[in-house]
């Protein structure tokens, strides 16, 4: 929309007004009542709420004049119990999941995670993944009968255990407005056993550790 000028002793038209109305900066209570005053806000409108004492203008949502566009939104979960699989399938880490709703179909979300995991003696190593729904994101390449995996950690040689934390992240572009959510699956490999936050033992002495494991999501603008 280009702007309109105006002259002097000019009649406005309603279609003229309702420019007026798109280049001004409107003052509303707060997000309820501009929403309800302003349905279906056109790209370029500009508002000023008196709750959050914040101008925002309108592009494909309403956003803070002057705020930083590429961090919109963050969320996280924190897993600060235990979790144990013997399982050779990629399975679930139960309570290491979060939901990001996208403000736009642009947008990126970027992944991030740290999984705190001990293998038993025996175990190569604790195979990951990071998952968006059902859909693998970041995984190697097939080759053979190699695990496709995100990335592995908590290897424990025989007659031993290692206490470690792995770190992986991923910028995936879900192309969605709709509540999207990311997760985090392990597998033991071979005839092992994979502990998250915990050692192998787990024995009640200071020796041994509780830890915790972390998801956290950022949407980027795109």
């Amino acid at each position: 929309m280009s702007r309109e000028v105006f002259v002097a002793g000019q009649v406005l038209t309603a279609a003229e007004l309702n420019v007026v109305s798109d280049q001004s900066v409107m003052v509303f209570a707060g997000t309820a009542s501009r929403g309800s005053a302003i349905p279906s806000p056109t790209e370029g409108m500009m508002s000023y709420l008196e709750d959050s004492d914040a101008v925002q203008v309108y592009t494909t949502g309403w956003e803070d004049v002057g705020a930083d566009p590429a961090i919109l939104q963050v969320v996280s979960t924190t897993k600060t119990d235990t979790f144990t699989t013997s399982s050779t399938t990629f399975t679930d880490l139960t309570g290491l999941s979060a939901t990001i709703t996208p403000s736009s179909t642009s947008s990126k979300v970027l992944v991030y995670v740290t999984v705190s995991g001990f293998g038993t003696a025996g175990t190569n190593a604790i195979h990951a993944k990071i998952l968006r729904g059902a859909t693998d994101i970041a995984i190697g390449d097939a080759s053979g009968s190699r695990t496709r995996a995100g990335f592995a950690f908590g290897w424990a040689p025989t007659g031993g255990q290692v206490q470690q934390a792995a770190a992986s992240s991923v910028l995936d572009s879900p192309a969605t407005t709709s509540s999207t959510t990311y997760k985090v699956q392990v597998r033991a490999n071979t005839a092992g056993t994979a502990y998250i936050n915990r050692s192998a033992n787990d024995a009640d002495n200071t020796v041994s550790a509780r830890t915790t494991s972390t998801i956290t999501l950022m949407e980027v603008a795109g």
